[in-house]
């Protein structure tokens, strides 16, 4: 069984490389990136309201359906990637609205940043943490969201905590993600690939 560290830097490597040299990634020779996008849940109509560019083909569905976000309220995305959901929430929100993305991969921090930049999105945020230990405060958000982020974390009882502390009494949470329904083989359970998917 591998460490919660290294799980982390085997997450961290494979989406690296999804940006940096997405050939030889975890993505392998898949279907655009749009066409993946629509398959989870996503309508043309939602991805042409943000930038092309940030919409990576990752994920397992559309948190935003059950979200039921408002104007002006606060948003935080576990595990943003190259900030599809919070682009896409943020345009929910409006300005009154904030947007916070949550990743531990500096290189997808970088990319949505500067694609924020680029776009002048001024109501989302990027910052570099893990989802365990959320770097936002106490009773600060109206939603978390999450897409197919939590399934690759190592504790999942310490992200929940997290996100009962970061979520605003009342607050609401939307999750797509991947369910185990049986034990997998123990080679699958040792595999550092694993991980990421």
């Amino acid at each position: 069984m591998q460490k919660k560290a290294e799980i982390h830097d085997q997450v961290r490597s494979d989406y690296q490389k999804i940006l940096l040299d997405p050939q030889h990634s975890i993505l392998g020779d898949s279907a655009s990136a749009e066409t993946l996008s629509a398959s989870v849940g996503y309508t043309a109509e939602e991805l042409a309201l943000v930038p092309a560019e940030c919409n990576l083909g990752l994920g397992c569905g559309n948190p935003l359906r059950a979200a039921r976000l408002q104007p002006g309220e606060v948003v935080i995305d576990l595990g943003s990637g190259a900030g599809l959901d919070c682009f896409l929430a943020g345009t929910q929100v409006g300005r009154r609205g904030r947007v916070i993305g949550v990743d531990m991969t500096p290189e997808m921090l970088s990319t949505a940043r500067r694609i924020a930049k680029e776009n002048r999105i001024r109501n989302v945020e990027f910052r570099l943490g893990e989802i365990e230990n959320l770097p936002a405060a106490d009773n600060c958000a109206d939603v978390c969201i999450s897409n197919c982020v939590i399934n690759m974390s190592p504790n999942k009882n310490r992200v929940y905590r997290e996100i009962f502390r970061v979520l605003k009494p009342g607050g609401r949470l939307s999750i797509c993600d991947i369910v185990i329904m049986k034990e997998l083989p123990k080679d699958m359970q040792d595999s550092p690939e694993m991980h990421s998917c």
